[in-house]
């Protein structure tokens, strides 16, 4: 339109103004309006500290040559513009959440927050396009709730522009590296990945942060943190003091605390122990410490356990862990004692009106009631009884 206006200043000696020569194409619909442009956004500053604010998204695409699509989760400090970690799955969910937070809590610490898409894995959505529910929390919420970082969920792919355009940088190269190096299976890109591009990816596209203070926080217990940062179910003990989690039977192991767990809530978590793999092929799996509920524990007590290696109570595709098998006699317990059934109580006779008129001798004839009050429709015989 202002190359229009310009022919006509310079050719046709025009003198009306270009604002008033594009209302009037507008309102002749010869030229189509321009789209309104959003609000005016400003570019975020980095945080000062390596620690601060966590970036974790995945991308999909076709990474691997000849390969489906895969997602590839990657974990990115907003200070440095440094990749922690970056793996490719099948599909991204709450496990490759879990195992990104993992490598980095490990190698690094924890950091102050995390910068989340809305997935469902991450939040809860009541409804689509609304904001997260911040009561209903996710197995990635809970875990992080526990370990104090602060959770924060993007609103709109401009909002996560860092991480929008370091996928944007992964596609461009990665695939390409990846095709060079001729890696065609995922464990042996992973690996590749971790060793080779990383250190070169970040020695390239990294930044010096602000500050050279760590808002990390060292982990001391790792095996706390592997505890944390895994699928937890609450599961009802049974009376024999074991839980069904994942088609698996774990067995609780005796307390000091008290007799048995029987009836308790417990927190059953899928990750697996270093003990030798049962027969099932699945690894054998632990029982977490049960959650001991005030107002069941004298109801607990009460109700003895049983011993399923005794009873044979077992499922035939369970394992229980060796370690925690009951290696002591299980006592009985006080219990209230239950009324006894009795056969004792008579039978009520099929025919009431018939049994009440052979009580007042006017039984009708051709009615013959035994002795147990039933009733038969046949001609008295020798040696009945009308009574």
């Amino acid at each position: 339109m202002k190359h229009f206006h310009e022919q006509l200043q310079k050719q046709h000696g025009f003198r009306w103004g270009y604002t008033w020569t594009k209302t009037q194409l507008h309102t002749a619909g010869l030229v189509e309006r321009s789209k309104r442009r959003g609000a005016h956004r400003r570019k975020r500053p980095r945080k000062p500290c390596v620690g601060m604010l966590l970036h974790q998204d995945g991308s999909r695409a076709e990474w691997l040559a000849g390969a489906p699509a895969l997602d590839l989760i990657v974990t990115m400090d907003d200070a440095s513009n440094e990749l922690y970690s970056a793996f490719l799955v099948e599909e991204e969910g709450t496990a490759s959440t879990f195992r990104a937070c993992l490598e980095v809590f490990t190698a690094r610490g924890l950091p102050a927050s995390l910068y989340t898409d809305r997935g469902s894995h991450y939040f809860f959505t009541p409804k689509a396009g609304e904001a997260v529910d911040r009561e209903r929390l996710t197995q990635v919420g809970r875990a992080l709730a526990r370990l104090g970082i602060e959770h924060i969920a993007a609103y709109s792919p401009e909002a996560r522009g860092r991480s929008e355009r370091m996928f944007g940088t992964l596609q461009d190269r990665l695939i390409k590296e990846l095709a060079r190096a001729g890696i065609t299976e995922i464990a042996a890109a992973n690996q590749w990945i971790r060793e080779v591009y990383l250190p070169d990816h970040n020695a390239r596209f990294g930044k010096p942060p602000l500050l050279e203070e760590s808002a990390f926080v060292p982990v001391t217990d790792p095996a706390a943190l592997a505890e944390i940062l895994s699928i937890e179910q609450e599961r009802i003990v049974a009376r024999d003091n074991t839980v069904t989690f994942g088609g698996l039977s774990l067995q609780l192991p005796e307390s000091r605390v008290r007799a048995h767990y029987v009836k308790a809530a417990s927190r059953s978590a899928n990750t697996p122990t270093a003990c030798s793999p049962c027969s099932t092929g699945r690894g054998c799996w632990r029982a977490t410490t049960p959650i001991v509920n005030p107002s069941k524990e004298n109801e607990s007590v009460r109700r003895p356990p049983r011993d399923p290696l005794r009873r044979g109570e077992l499922e035939p595709c369970g394992f229980v862990d060796s370690r925690f098998a009951p290696a002591h006699k299980l006592h009985k317990a006080n219990s209230r004692s239950k009324p006894k059934r009795t056969n004792d109580v008579p039978r009520k006779p099929v025919n009431s009106e018939c049994y009440r008129q052979r009580e007042a001798g006017r039984a009708p004839a051709g009615c013959v009631l035994s002795r147990d009050g039933r009733r038969s429709m046949r001609s008295p015989a020798a040696g009945d009884e009308t009574r």
